[in-house]
């Protein structure tokens, strides 16, 4: 396998994503970022030009912002690897997608599903048979439950609890250390103990 990567994003997301990358094996040929105030990242030098990227294979998002990593993997190939840091502990029956990021101390029980480009944050915690699909963050120390599925490009914040069976809407927001006990529409921020609504983002 190829394991030379480059890597799309040069914020405070992608120094975690360059150590998980080097931690795992991969040679980091460029990164690329819009923005010109960012020079380097460790002693990675970062381009900002964007066809750096074309015509590249392995392409990793190191982009917190879901909706960015959204947008971006309708012009990039996905690559065909996750980076999983070594000290997850996953479950052999987990399924994965592309482009996925866990970081350490991440627990993943049986039967889970992982769709495409999605943040597992450190010392997250996802219990048996959940389902996380495309574009999600589950932020650090969240905990989800059995049966818990989170739609495409919802947000789990940090420290947050799911109760089991419940289901998480499309790019919806769940805030830092909510306690989730009932459905979440699609587009809704929730927040509080138990989790309430507080917008609904259209």
């Amino acid at each position: 396998m190829n394991k030379d990567i480059y890597i799309l994003g040069a914020g405070g997301h992608a120094k975690v994503i360059v150590e998980l990358a080097e931690e795992t094996g991969y040679n980091i040929q460029g990164i690329v970022d819009d923005d010109h105030h960012i020079e380097h990242i460790f002693q990675y030098e970062v381009s900002h030009k964007s066809d750096v990227l074309m015509g590249k294979q392995n392409i990793f998002f190191a982009l917190g912002n879901n909706r960015s990593r959204q947008k971006n993997s309708l012009k990039y190939p996905a690559p065909e690897f996750n980076l999983i840091h070594p000290s997850s502990i996953i479950s052999k029956r987990t399924e994965f997608g592309v482009g996925n990021a866990v970081m350490a101390g991440v627990v993943i029980n049986s039967s889970v599903k992982i769709g495409n480009h999605c943040i597992i944050n450190t010392s997250a915690c996802i219990d048996h048979d959940c389902e996380i699909e495309n574009f999600v963050h589950i932020s650090p120390n969240a905990s989800l439950a059995g049966n818990v599925k989170v739609l495409e490009g919802a947000q789990v914040g940090i420290g947050a609890t799911i109760k089991q069976n419940i289901t998480i809407g499309k790019w919806a927001v769940v805030g830092a250390g909510a306690v989730v006990i009932r459905n979440v529409p699609d587009n809704a921020t929730v927040v509080g103990c138990p989790a309430r609504i507080i917008n609904m983002n259209l």
